[in-house]
């Protein structure tokens, strides 16, 4: 089963100008949307802010720059948990970017996307899925998990591995994925991945690919 990002869908819903479905919240269709594959005084940190940048923060190296990513463990643990380990074991490392949706996410996470055939990205994963921690918004710059459609999927779990990063705000699909951090430096890198040339399927022609992901909180990456 294809993986497709829930903002894909959004990009279709806004090119078709008989349909308002993208700023009404209510629930896509699973067969359109496979998915492939509060404020604080500035310059205050949070003790759950402190205890969740304690755990970890995840850096990913790509061949476009860095993204630091901040792991929400309080609100979506289990998700937090498995990012950092798929990140400890070099699961990421290799893989790419391989769908990009100006003006709403870049996606990546998928195993398939480190061989030289295009046709299979989005298609992947650990070979397993996460139970939902549904509850974050989809802020600008956030971290989420891509998955299958309610129609296979009516519980909402998430792909093992695959995931993306929102470029604008996208809360049509608040209540819909689990969000589970937020990029807290890199975010001129995502932009830039964003904006590259691609596809009919919106894959990058040239590949973006994370050279390296990592918990930076390790002593080994010191």
């Amino acid at each position: 089963m294809r993986y497709f990002s829930a903002v894909l869908y959004a990009t279709l819903i806004l090119t078709m100008a008989a349909n308002s479905q993208s700023t009404q919240k209510s629930q896509p269709k699973a067969d359109e949307l496979q998915v492939q594959k509060t404020s604080k005084a500035k310059g205050t940190v949070t003790k759950t802010e402190s205890d969740n940048k304690e755990k970890g923060l995840v850096v990913i190296e790509t061949t476009m720059g860095n993204i630091t990513i901040q792991l929400f463990d309080d609100k979506a643990p289990k998700h937090a948990a498995n990012f950092r380990k798929l990140a400890r074991e070099g699961f990421y490392n290799g893989t790419t970017f391989h769908r990009v949706i100006p003006g709403f996410m870049i996606q990546g996470g998928d195993p398939n996307s480190k061989d030289n055939d295009r046709s299979n990205d989005g298609m992947g994963g650990p070979g397993y899925t996460i139970e939902a921690e549904i509850g974050v918004p989809h802020d600008r710059g956030v971290v989420a998990a891509a998955r299958q459609g309610d129609a296979v999927n009516p519980e909402r779990r998430s792909n093992g591995s695959q995931f993306y990063i929102t470029v604008a705000p996208a809360h049509f699909l608040d209540g819909q994925y689990t969000v589970f951090g937020k990029v807290i430096d890199g975010m001129d890198v995502v932009d830039k991945i964003v904006a590259v040339p691609r596809d009919q399927r919106d894959n990058p022609l040239t590949p973006v690919v994370m050279k390296k992901v990592y918990v930076s909180k390790d002593s080994s990456e010191k």
